[in-house]
C-alpha cells in the first residue's frame, strides 16, 4: 500500500447517469472532481456536462447529501480541457457499455494521466484485461476495474477487480479510499463475466424466474414469496428487474450467454419469451413507467402473462407455507419447504437448492473466498444473508445431501457434480475465515489499516461481536467499554426508543463517565440511531388525567439533555439512520456529534401535534444568541422555525450540519463502521487538550414579540393558501413562541431554564388537545402521520 496515496481531486470520464451520481458523491465526500463528457456544438461546450449537474438536483433519491457541493464538480470536455486531467489523482471511467468507446477514449487521454495516478474503470461486466489492452504499458500497473452500484450514493458495495498486471499497491489504496473516504463496503473480484454481485444475483433472477414457471406461480405470488419474507430486498425478484431495467437485465443476462460458452448453465442464460416481449415493446421497468409492473391509478398491476394484459394483483400464498417462513429454526425451514407438497414451498426449496449448487460451483472462478460472495449479494442486493450463508444456517452438510439427491433424480437445473471440497466442510465461514475453494482452506478478513477503523464490521454467520465489558445494564440500556477508558451507551429498545430508563440511563452514565472515564459516546449496534421518544406512556396518562406525570417526564428528558450539555467529561453523539425527536436534541446538546454520512435527522414533533421539548428549542435560540452577538437575531431564528414547523428532516448529516441543526464542531463520517471510532478518538482528544464543560447561567438574547409576529405572519400566509390546518397553525405558533423568548421584548436577556419551562409549558398545552391525542394515537398504530 502506498503510504502518500491522497486523492485531492478525481476526475469523472462520463456525464450520464451513473458518472454524474459518482461525481455527486465525490463532491458529498468533500473532494474536488472533474465531471466529462462530449464536447456540445455552440458556446456552451459543456452544455451536456452543465445539464447533468443541474439533473443532481432534481433526481430522487437524491444523490447529493447537500445541495451545495455541486459547486466541487467541474464540468469539462474531452476537445478542451483534457489538460485538466494532468492535476487528478484518481481517474474513473464511466462511459456507455462498449468495449470500443470504452478504448477510443483510453487513446485520447492516455497521455494525460500522471503516472503516480489510478485509472478505473467503472463496468458492470466487461472484461478489464481486455479494457488494459490499449494503454502503454507504464500505466497498465495502474488500471483496475471499479464497480458502483446504481444509485451509487446509496448502495453499499463496490467490486474493484485488478488486471492480471495491476500493482496490488493499487487494489489497497482505492480499497482504502473507497471504504474510508466514500464509506463503501469493498469487495475484491475476480475478472470474470459480471464479476461476483451481478453473476450470483443475476442467475438467481434467472433461476426463480425458471422455477417460478415451471410451478406455476403467478408473477405478484412470486415476488411476495422471495422478498422480505425470506430475508431479501423488499422489491424482491421481478420488481428489483422492473427497478434494475428489464433491458439492462437483459444486458447482463446476455453478458454471461456470451462471455461464458463453457459454463454448465449457459442454456439458462437467457430471459422467457414473455419478457423479451416486454423489452421489445419498450416496457422496460420503472424508467418508462411499465415493464412487469404497471401503474394505473392508484392501483399498480401486474402483468397476466398468458392473457398478456396487466390486471390487479392478487397474491395467495398457502398457509402452509406462510406457516413454514415464519418458522425461525433455518434447518427446520429448509427441511419443511424440501418435504411440503405445496407448489410454493417446491418452489422455494428449487430456487434455493440450484442457487447453492451454482454459488458453490462458481466460486473458485469468481471469488477469493465464500464471505466475498456473501457481501457482494448483501450489499448490491439488499439480502440479509448471501447465498453461503443461508445454506450454512439451514446445515451444510445436510443440504449438500439434498442436492446431490435431487440432481440423481433429475430434479437440478443441470446435472453437474458439485466440486469435491462441498462435502468436505462444515462451513462456509468460521471465526478464523470464509472458506476459499481455490486454496482449499479459510481466509480471514484483509488486515489493511482502514478496517482497523472499524471497531464492530458487519459480520458473517460464522463470526460473533464482542461488545467489551458491561458496567450497567437493564432492559432498556447498556452502558459499556472496550477495556479502555471511554464509556458507551447503548439502547436496547425496539426502534431504540427513548423510555424512562433510557433518560435514567443515559444521566447514570453521565456520572459514571464524570467520576471513571474520558468521556462518554452514545452509539447503537444498530440502525437506526432512534426514532425519538415513547409517548404511549404519555398518551395514556393524558387519557387518565395524569398530567402532571407527563410534565415530570417532559422535566427529566430535558434535565437528561442539560445532563449531557454540562457533563464535566466530554459526551459525544455517534448518530447513523434516523435520529429523529429527542435523538436530535440530544445531538444538539451534547459536547460534540460524530454523525455518519447517512444520518436523517431533524424535530419532528410537530408531525404527531407538539412541539420539541427535550431542550431543542432552547438550544435553537441560544445557538442563535451565541452566534449572533450583537444585530438582527431574525433570520436565522425564520430558517430554524420553519425546519420545526414543518418537521422537516434533513437527507443525510452534511444536510443536517448545514442546517445548524448539527453543531459546527459535528464531524462526518461515510463508513458507518467507523464511527464509533472517531467518536473514540475524538473524546481522546478532547480529553488530551483539557475539555472544559460549558459555563452554566449564561445569558440567551432573544427575538420577543416581534419575532413571533413575524412568524405569525408566515403562518397567516401558509393558511391563507391551504397549505396546514388550524391544528399546524397551534402547534407552529408555539413553537414560533418558545424560539422567540415568549411574550417579552426583542432583545430580552432569559435563561436556559426560563426557555426550557416554556417548552414544557406548551408542550403540555398541546398534548392535551383532541387533535394532537388523535395524532399520537394514529402515529403509535399506524407508524404513519396523521394531518387533521
Amino acid at each position: 500500500m502506498s503510504k502518500h496515496f491522497n486523492v485531492k481531486k478525481a476526475a469523472i470520464l462520463g456525464a450520464g447517469v451513473m458518472g454524474a451520481q459518482i461525481a455527486a458523491h465525490f463532491a458529498n465526500a468533500g473532494i474536488p472532481v472533474v465531471l466529462f463528457d462530449l464536447a456540445s456544438e455552440g458556446k456552451d461546450k459543456n452544455a451536456i456536462i452543465n445539464k447533468a449537474i443541474k439533473m443532481l438536483g432534481k433526481a430522487k433519491p437524491a444523490p447529493l447529501g447537500y445541495k451545495g457541493v455541486t459547486k466541487l464538480i467541474e464540468p469539462a470536455n474531452y476537445d478542451t480541457d483534457l489538460e485538466k486531467l494532468k492535476d487528478v489523482d484518481l481517474v474513473i471511467e464511466a462511459v456507455v457499455e462498449r468495449m470500443d468507446i470504452k478504448k477510443s477514449l483510453y487513446d485520447k487521454i492516455e497521455d494525460y494521466i500522471k503516472p503516480e495516478a489510478i485509472f478505473a474503470t467503472n463496468t458492470s461486466g466487461l472484461s478489464i484485461n481486455s479494457l488494459a489492452e490499449v494503454f502503454p504499458e507504464a500505466l497498465k500497473n495502474k488500471f483496475c476495474g471499479v464497480h458502483f452500484f446504481n444509485p451509487p450514493r446509496y448502495m453499499h458495495l463496490v467490486e474493484v477487480i485488478p488486471t492480471t498486471k495491476t500493482d496490488e499497491s493499487v487494489i489497497d489504496d482505492l480499497t482504502e479510499f473507497l471504504t474510508t473516504t466514500l464509506g463503501k463496503g469493498v469487495v475484491k473480484a475476480k475478472d470474470t463475466p459480471n464479476f461476483i454481485a451481478n453473476r450470483i444475483g443475476v442467475f438467481s433472477i434467472l433461476c426463480t424466474i425458471h422455477h417460478g414457471m415451471k410451478f406455476n406461480i403467478p408473477l405478484e405470488t412470486l415476488d411476495a414469496l422471495t422478498g422480505t419474507r425470506i430475508g431479501r430486498a423488499s422489491s424482491a425478484t421481478l420488481r428489483t428487474a422492473d427497478v434494475v431495467g428489464l433491458d439492462t437485465l437483459n444486458h447482463t443476462v446476455n453478458t454471461m450467454l456470451n462471455g461464458l460458452p463453457d459454463d454448465p448453465w449457459n442454456k439458462h442464460y437467457q430471459l422467457p419469451e414473455w419478457l423479451t416481449g416486454l423489452i421489445e415493446a419498450g416496457a422496460l421497468g420503472a424508467k418508462t413507467r411499465v415493464g412487469i409492473y404497471k401503474k394505473e391509478g392508484k392501483d399498480i398491476k401486474i402483468l397476466d402473462i398468458k392473457k398478456k394484459q396487466y390486471r390487479l394483483q392478487n397474491v395467495e400464498i398457502d398457509e402452509e407455507v406462510v406457516a413454514i417462513l415464519k418458522n425461525r429454526n433455518a434447518a427446520e425451514r429448509m427441511a419443511q419447504l424440501r418435504a411440503s407438497k405445496s407448489d410454493q414451498a417446491q418452489f422455494l426449496w428449487s430456487m434455493y437448492r440450484d442457487l447453492f449448487h451454482y454459488s458453490a460451483y462458481h466460486l473458485a472462478d469468481i471469488a477469493d473466498n465464500a464471505r466475498e460472495v456473501d457481501f457482494a449479494i448483501r450489499w448490491g442486493f439488499g439480502w440479509k444473508q448471501g447465498p453461503f450463508e443461508i445454506w450454512q444456517d439451514a446445515g451444510w452438510q445436510q443440504v449438500a445431501k439434498w442436492i446431490n439427491e435431487d440432481m440423481k433424480n433429475g430434479d437440478t437445473m443441470i446435472q453437474k457434480a458439485m466440486p469435491n471440497w462441498v462435502t468436505e466442510i462444515d462451513a462456509a465461514h468460521k471465526p478464523e475465515g470464509s472458506y476459499s475453494a481455490k486454496t482449499n482452506s479459510y481466509q480471514a478478513r484483509p488486515d489493511l489499516p482502514v478496517f482497523k477503523r472499524q471497531l464492530f464490521p458487519e459480520l458473517t454467520i460464522g463470526e460473533k461481536a464482542n461488545y467489551g465489558t458491561t458496567v450497567f445494564e437493564d432492559d432498556d440500556i447498556r452502558l459499556w467499554h472496550m477495556n479502555d477508558d471511554i464509556l458507551i451507551t447503548s439502547f436496547k429498545t425496539k426502534k431504540h426508543i427513548i423510555t424512562t430508563n433510557v433518560l435514567a440511563g443515559i444521566q447514570k452514565a453521565v456520572d459514571i463517565a464524570e467520576e471513571s472515564y474520558k468521556g462518554m459516546v452514545i452509539w447503537q449496534t444498530s440502525d437506526p440511531f432512534t426514532l425519538g421518544a415513547n409517548l404511549a406512556p404519555a398518551l395514556q396518562a393524558v387519557a387518565e388525567g395524569r398530567v402532571e406525570e407527563v410534565e415530570e417526564l417532559v422535566n427529566t428528558f430535558q434535565q437528561t439533555s442539560q445532563k449531557l450539555r454540562f457533563s464535566q467529561v466530554p459526551t459525544i453523539i455517534a448518530p447513523r439512520g434516523m435520529t429523529l425527536g429527542g435523538g436530535c436534541e440530544f445531538s444538539m446538546n451534547a459536547t460534540s456529534v460524530v454523525a455518519v454520512f447517512e444520518s436523517y435527522i431533524g424535530l419532528v414533533e410537530a408531525g404527531v401535534g407538539l412541539l420539541p421539548a427535550g431542550g431543542g428549542l432552547k438550544e435553537i435560540a441560544r445557538r442563535t444568541s451565541e452566534d449572533f452577538e450583537t444585530g438582527d437575531l431574525y433570520p436565522q431564528i425564520e430558517h430554524f422555525f420553519k425546519l420545526v414547523a414543518m418537521a422537516q428532516v434533513a437527507g443525510s448529516g452534511l444536510e443536517a450540519k448545514n442546517w445548524k441543526l448539527l453543531k459546527p464542531c459535528t464531524d462526518i463520517v461515510f463508513n458507518t463502521h467507523e464511527v464509533l471510532h472517531v467518536a473514540k478518538e475524538k473524546i481522546k482528544w478532547l480529553h488530551a487538550k483539557g475539555y472544559r464543560a460549558p459555563a452554566e447561567d449564561q445569558k440567551i438574547r432573544v427575538v420577543g414579540n416581534p419575532g413571533i409576529a413575524n412568524m405569525k405572519m408566515i403562518l397567516a400566509n401558509m393558511m391563507a393558501g391551504r397549505m396546514m390546518s388550524p391544528h399546524d397553525y397551534e402547534i407552529a405558533v408555539r413553537i414560533a413562541t418558545v424560539i422567540a423568548g415568549g411574550d417579552i421584548d426583542s432583545n430580552s436577556l432569559v435563561t436556559e431554564q426560563y426557555l426550557l419551562d416554556l417548552e414544557r409549558k406548551l408542550f403540555i398545552e398541546l398534548i392535551q388537545m383532541p387533535k394532537t391525542l388523535a395524532r399520537i394515537e394514529h402515529t403509535l398504530k399506524t407508524g404513519k402521520p396523521l394531518r387533521n
